[in-house]
């Protein structure tokens, strides 16, 4: 086991410790929240749709996402393409 930091280790390429479940625990709920969206979408107006994936992608990042992506993944689910947001159960590390 490699320790990285307090909260932070590397065990058969595979990151560990609290800061790895917090850091997969907000992109599960960023994943179910896009999905949600996507289910919603037909009911709602733009900057609804828009704010949605702003606010999911804000959970992800715990900050601004850029402008371009959401407006990007707002155009995306407008046109009814899905977007998948698989979440592993382990984070492999390079």
């Amino acid at each position: 086991m490699t320790f990285i930091e307090p909260g932070l280790s590397v065990r058969d390429g595979f990151a560990e410790g609290p800061l790895v479940d917090a850091a997969l625990s907000r992109a599960a709920r960023a994943a179910q929240l896009l999905d949600d969206l996507q289910e919603q979408a037909p009911t709602l107006t733009d900057a609804q749709l828009r704010d949605g994936v702003h606010r999911a992608l804000r959970r992800y990042t715990q900050g601004h996402p850029p402008a371009g992506q959401v407006d990007s993944y707002t155009a995306l689910i407008r046109r009814g393409v899905r977007i998948d947001w698989p979440v592993p159960d382990r984070l492999p590390c390079a």
